[in-house]
This record gives structure tokens, C-alpha cells and sequence, in this order.
């Protein structure tokens, strides 16, 4: 911060100090209650003020013109409102004329909150917080209660945007997909379940990274994968490069009958995670060390002799290594494409940091119902984007001239060039 700004803000300004300076001869406030009050009284004068102002624009003349007025309309008496301030209640008179025509812009017809509240209980919700929370935050820091069905009322709001956000246009070309599950408890009959919330983020040609949708069901399964992608095929997507998951029964069988060019990469930390289950845990280290180099060669030939080396090694524990051999096409096939490409493509981190971001949000304990999920989860949607807006993929320039060396890729990438 540069010198010149702190002294700024170390020395208020001369009007500053000469209002400060008002209020504590008048209203000699002792504690933050006192001044809160003080404060009250100034700001029900100062929005008076400013909407004298605009009827006057209004009308074309101020109230103590007395000289001929070139329009027929007048004054004509006042409204009385009690709005919602930074600093709690206060009441204001908001001027009327007779033909009911002024429409005042400090603070709008029918709007009784002048702190922006619904952008800050939607940013509450959105990191979490429950109604009871939310409410009380809100009267600890502004001083007004603001109902449960108030604050429902609020994030409500947000359905709508959700269903636009929903349906909306996708590209019809993404590079790279990768899909997984998080589960959320959802109270329903009476009873809690937990229900499985599909997510889907994609790498679009410039970079971006875009989380395509939300879907809900009670179980995990191909079935419902494919519905997924069946609707992404109808939101507009028509090619696919590259789909990374994490090993559901039927998952690239169903994504290969959508999209027929795409590659199905199984994430190689789960293979990791599901053979370590066979390897005593004093072993760990060498075990992860080992398999490193077999996927992390720097080419195939390479990778299958440390493969051949690692079977060997560690042969005494068969169901780890089986693990492998029944997975091996999926480690062979990201020699097919450079160090850069698989990088992105060998592992779901990339989505699992999404979830990560969606937990901390749904750990709060069971929902009310669907709805309020995707209410939430939305509203963290938009933080992510708001994060990831004006940031590309880590080295994309080297990962779009790596997929370039592969012809067929390379022309559907230069199909869909424009997008």
C-alpha cells in the first residue's frame, strides 16, 4: 500500500472532522450504543435531504420557489417508511407529488433496505451458514432481525437463476471433462437420506474451466451417467477429447455411446488409493515410490519395464498388483499424448478441489430438500467463477500444441476453433 494512501486514511478529511466533531458536541456519545443512535438521527436527515433533492429535480423547482411553475404538478405531502440502515432502523418522510409520477431513486418505492442485505445473506448462504446463523449475524452487525422466512424468501430467489444456469447453451467442443460424485444428506419423509450430487467440470479450448452442471439422484450408477451426458449432448455439446473419472461400473461404456471419439482416462490416484488397500502401511512409501516411475516414464517403453519391475517387487501382495494389471490400458494410453497432456488428463484433482470447495458448504449437516442444495451449491458455483475468471489452465499453451501432434484431435479441435 503506498505511503501517500495511508496518510489518506490516517487523516480524515476537514468535512469529516467538522461533522465528527458536530455529533460528539450534540449528542456526547460514551459507547458504541450512544454513537449508533447518533448515527440514526444523522442518516434519517441525510436521505430526507437527498430525496428533497430529487423531487425538486423532479418537479423543476425547489419547495420555497414561489415564482410561476411551468407544470401543474405539486408537492403533496409525504409517505412515512422505516428503512433498514447499516445502523438498524430508521424513519424516514419520502416526499410525494400529486400526480404520483416521482419515482425516487435513493431509496426506491417499496424498498425498505438500504444496505444491500440480499447480496450479503446470499454470500453467507453461499459459504454455508444456516437461517439461524445467517439471522443472527445480521442483527449482531446491523442491529434488525430478519426472519427465517425472510431470509428463505431471499435465496429462493436464486431458483431461477439456477434453472437458467441449468439449461444454459454449453460449447460444442471441451477438450478435457472430468466427472465425480460428492454426497449430501437430504431430509425427506421423514426420514434423512444421502443422495449423490453429480458434477461435471470441463476445460473448454481457451483454458477456462467451467462447471457444466448439477444433477441429483439417490445412488451413483451408469444409468444416470448417461441420462448426464445425453443432456449435455442436447445442451449443445457434440465432441469430447478427453474424459477423466474415477472408475464407476459402466461409466466409459455409457460415455463412449454419446461421444464416440472421446477417451476415457481413469484417474490414476484412485488406482492408487484402491490397490493401496492390499499393501501394509508400513509399506506405503515404497509402494507409492515404485509406481511412480511407472507412471511416470517418460515414455511407454520405459514405463512398461518399470512395470515389469514393479509386479516383481511387490508380487507377495497380488490383489494390489492385480489392481494394475486389470487397469493397464489406461496407464498405457497417456503415452499416447506429451508430458503436458497427461498431466491434465491422469488425475480428477482437478474436480475433486471443486468438491472440496462444495463440502465445506454442505458438511453443515442434512437439507431441507433438493432445492436448498442446488440453492447453495449454485451460489458456490459462482464464487468458483469468480475465482477462475481471467485465469487460464497452468501451461495451456504447451497442452494445446501437444494435442496438436495428435491429426485426428487436432482437426476436431480446429472444428470447433471459433468457440
Amino acid at each position: 500500500m503506498s505511503t501517500a494512501l495511508m496518510k489518506k486514511r490516517r487523516n480524515p478529511s476537514e468535512k469529516g472532522q467538522a461533522i465528527a466533531k458536530l455529533i460528539m458536541e450534540q449528542y456526547q456519545p460514551k459507547t458504541q450504543e450512544d454513537m449508533q443512535i447518533a448515527l440514526k438521527d444523522v442518516f434519517g436527515p441525510i436521505f430526507e435531504a437527498m430525496l428533497q433533492g430529487e423531487i425538486d429535480n423532479h418537479l423543476g423547482y425547489s419547495s420555497n420557489d414561489h415564482s410561476k411553475k411551468e407544470t401543474s404538478n405539486r408537492r403533496n405531502g409525504y409517505t412515512e417508511k422505516t428503512i433498514q440502515t447499516s445502523v438498524g432502523e430508521v424513519p424516514i418522510r419520502v416526499p410525494r407529488d400529486r400526480e404520483s409520477t416521482f419515482e425516487p431513486q435513493v431509496v426506491p418505492k417499496r424498498t425498505k433496505d438500504v444496505t444491500g442485505i440480499e447480496s450479503k445473506v446470499l454470500a453467507m448462504y453461499a459459504r454455508g451458514m444456516s437461517q439461524r446463523d445467517i439471522a443472527k449475524t445480521i442483527d449482531d452487525i446491523y442491529g434488525f432481525e430478519l426472519s427465517a422466512e425472510s431470509i428463505s424468501n431471499i435465496t429462493d430467489r436464486v431458483m431461477d437463476e439456477v434453472q437458467h444456469w441449468q439449461t444454459r447453451p454449453l460449447n460444442p467442443f471441451y477438450p478435457f471433462l472430468f466427472v465425480d460424485c460428492l454426497y449430501v444428506s437430504v431430509r425427506k419423509d421423514y426420514e434423512t437420506k444421502n443422495h449423490a450430487v453429480y458434477v461435471i467440470l470441463g476445460y473448454d479450448i481457451n483454458g477456462s474451466k467451467d462447471v457444466l452442471g448439477l444433477w441429483m439422484n439417490e445412488t451413483e450408477g451408469k444409468h444416470n451417467w448417461m441420462q448426464i451426458f445425453d443432456e449435455l449432448k442436447a445442451r449443445g455439446v457434440e465432441d469430447v477429447g478427453f474424459i477423466c473419472m474415477d472408475g464407476v461400473s459402466g461409466l466409459e461404456e455409457g460415455a463412449k455411446s454419446i461421444f464416440p471419439q472421446v477417451v476415457v482416462q481413469r484417474c490414476i490416484v484412485h488406482l492408487i488409493r484402491n490397490s493401496i488397500k492390499y499393501i501394509p502401511s508400513k509399506d506405503y512409501k515404497a509402494y507409492t515410490t515404485q509406481l511412480r516411475k511407472v507412471y511416470g516414464a517418460v515414455n511407454l517403453k520405459s514405463a512398461e519395464a518399470e512395470f515389469e519391475r514393479f509386479k516383481q517387487a511387490w508380487s507377495q501382495y497380488p490383489g494390489a498388483v492385480e489392481t494394475w494389471k486389470r487397469n493397464w490400458q489406461h496407464v498405457q494410453q497417456l503415452f499416447n499424448y506429451g508430458s503436458a497432456v497427461r498431466k491434465v488428463m491422469y488425475t480428477t484433482n482437478a474436480i475433486e478441489s471443486v468438491n472440496s470447495s462444495f463440502r465445506k458448504v454442505t458438511k453443515k449437516g442434512s437439507f431441507s430438500s433438493e432445492e436448498s442444495v442446488f440453492k447453495v451449491l449454485y451460489l458456490r458455483v459462482k464464487e468458483l467463477y469468480a475465482k477462475w475468471e481471467g485465469h487460464h489452465i497452468q501451461n495451456w499453451a504447451m497442452v494445446r500444441n501437444q494435442l496438436a501432434m495428435d491429426d485426428k484431435l487436432q482437426a476436431r479441435i480446429l472444428k470447433y476453433e471459433k468457440f
